[in-house]
């Protein structure tokens, strides 16, 4: 969701350039992030919890 909101409002707004890349990333976030308050408030269930992510990978990637 951040990521879709992020890019289309980066096009819209024709940003430039890491600052307005920026503020583009800050606003697709909070898109992101009120969708996630709003299906939390709605179902009355967290959608980020301890046992629903991936653990970090124990081996490190190797660029070829």
């Amino acid at each position: 969701m951040a990521d879709l909101s992020t890019r289309q409002i980066a096009e819209t707004e024709e940003a430039k350039g890491v600052q307005q890349n920026t503020i583009a990333g800050k606003k697709g976030g909070k898109i992101a992030k009120d969708a996630r308050l709003a299906l939390e408030n709605k179902t009355g269930k967290k959608v980020i919890t301890g046992e629903n992510f991936l653990p970090p990978s124990k081996q490190n990637k190797k660029l070829r």
